[in-house]
């Protein structure tokens, strides 16, 4: 068994390796501006982008759900670390969520994800894409102003989404534009069929030479034409580490001095059941990407966040979920298996340990690019079209969705999506249950699959629609399951039918007797 596993892994290391570096590439900044913008030490980010990727994605049964720091827990990370006073108290929050997640995964608590409704799935990724869109704009235009990874519509600063682009195009550093644009346009040459044909530039993926030229624009501009240089703070930064004894001096660790204090566990509480909604979000979102169509277990996936929580805090790194953004820029980058996810995680371990200097000479511009394509892929005009084609009842939940997380954030949005996505299972579930035909004084009244008491409403609609002197049969063969609110509308009609001369015959109606009631 383990030699299969071993063969099934190699044998898509050709698609795992470039996809790992994409992965990689996106993830560098997004770990430093989510630590940032959690007021944490941004090694710490780099720990749980790190832990994800070596620990979480072989714990995990997703084959390509990637793990790390997450935007939708910065403002709960931010407050927590106010509250508690220091960062060490914090990463006992951290490793205590990662218990609680242990034990959710262990109660199954993972059937929450197949409650998700599809269109609401797909609203939330086409809306990501959307947000990445927009938020990565004045990145690649040369106002980066807010930090990497943000995705909340009202930001920190009291900008929203819209103020910045608007200010952002008020800005434009004209190398940056160049670089973002040049790396796009590379990026587009690479998918065509020319490339894919040449053995020799098949070889490296087009995100990896698009962020080659960001880097080699970066040194002939600094050298040669100082007009389009970019600016110091417009390339990634990574934290100096000289060497692996540096890099674990790094670690912090928590302060378990802290176990009587009760605002620990509340703390520990509010991350665990945050950081799982978001993990099953995300694992939903990416199976619907997948193009083989996997469906990974939930209640493992729950296990593997815990245990990579558990791990990350007593490490010193942040809380991390399964996140939407790697995820489909693996998927996008052609992954096949979870090799990708661990080499990404192996590339910034490398990365910090020993490619510091390097990398920091890498134009935020061209990253914002490899985003920018993937937020068109997740948010394609074909993904509208196709919903509207489905009907109201699929159309209606994805707009909301996308409308809802735009405005807000991914778990407000997500709340207002699943709210109104309910409404319209509801409401096809409601007129689907019961049915009515007539032919003449002759009635058929059909109950089909679940009668549930929201169908009350529609059973008394339908008997009122029975005239007078007619003759009325109520099936129930195809009904699964009949309430009793339901038997007793059925049972008070009947008793009430011989004053109109309506007869009634009750065909499989279980819980009521089958004796026919009429003048």
């Amino acid at each position: 068994m383990i030699h299969k596993h071993v063969h099934y892994y190699l044998g898509h290391l050709g698609n795992d390796i470039p996809a790992g570096i994409v992965v990689f590439l996106v993830a560098l900044p997004l770990c430093l501006g989510i630590a940032l913008a959690s007021g944490a030490p941004l090694f710490s980010g780099i720990i749980a982008g790190i832990v994800g990727g070596l620990v979480v994605a072989w714990v995990s049964g997703s084959q390509l759900s990637v793990s790390g720091p997450a935007a939708g827990l910065t403002v709960i990370v931010l407050g927590a670390i106010e509250q508690l006073g220091s960062f060490q108290a914090f990463l006992l929050s951290v490793v205590m969520a990662g218990l609680i997640q242990l034990i959710l995964g262990y109660l199954r608590a993972g059937v929450i994800g197949a409650y998700f409704p599809s269109a609401v799935i797909k609203g939330m990724l086409a809306a990501i894409g959307l947000i990445l869109i927009m938020k990565q704009i004045p990145h690649a235009v040369g106002y980066d102003a807010d930090f990497e990874g943000d995705e909340s519509f009202l930001q920190e600063d009291t900008h929203t989404t819209f103020s910045e682009l608007y200010y952002s195009l008020q800005a434009i550093s004209p190398g940056a534009v160049l670089v973002s644009f040049t790396c796009i346009v590379i990026m587009l040459v690479w998918e065509t069929r020319w490339i894919k044909n040449s053995r020799l530039l098949a070889l490296f993926p087009g995100p990896l030479v698009a962020v080659g030229f960001g880097i080699l624009f970066n040194l002939w501009s600094q050298a040669d034409a100082r007009t389009l240089a970019i600016a110091h703070e417009h390339l990634v930064n990574l934290p100096a580490i000289a060497g692996p004894m540096d890099f674990i001096n790094h670690f912090t660790f928590p302060d378990f001095n802290q176990l009587a204090n009760p605002q620990i566990y509340t703390i520990a509480l509010t991350l665990a059941v945050v950081a799982s909604l978001e993990t099953l979000l995300s694992l939903e979102a990416v199976d619907k990407l997948d193009p083989l169509k996997r469906v990974a277990p939930t209640n493992q996936e729950l296990k593997a966040q815990g245990l990579g929580n558990l791990i990350s805090g007593l490490l010193g790194g942040l809380p991390m979920t399964a996140v939407i953004v790697r995820g489909s820029a693996n998927v996008n980058a052609g992954a096949r298996t979870k090799m990708s996810c661990f080499i990404h995680g192996l590339l910034l371990l490398l990365s910090v340990m020993f490619l510091g200097s390097f990398l920091n000479l890498i134009p935020l511009a061209s990253l914002a690019a490899i985003l920018l394509l993937t937020g068109y892929k997740l948010a394609k005009p074909s993904l509208f079209k196709d919903l509207y084609a489905k009907g109201f009842n699929q159309f209606a939940p994805f707009v909301v969705t996308i409308l809802a997380i735009l405005l807000t954030d991914l778990l407000k949005g997500m709340a207002v999506g699943m709210l109104v996505g309910l409404f319209f299972v509801l409401r096809a579930n409601y007129h689907a249950a019961i049915s009515l035909t007539q032919d003449g004084r002759n009635y058929l009244l059909r109950l089909h699959k679940d009668v549930s008491f929201l169908n009350k409403a529609l059973m008394r609609n339908s008997l009122e629609r029975i005239q007078e002197n007619s003759y009325l049969i109520i099936d129930g063969t195809r009904a699964q399951f009949i309430d009793q609110d339901i038997l007793e509308t059925i049972q008070d009609f009947m008793n009430a039918a011989s004053d109109d001369n309506i007869t009634v015959e009750l065909k499989n109606v279980r819980g009521l007797t089958t004796e026919a009631a009429g003048a």
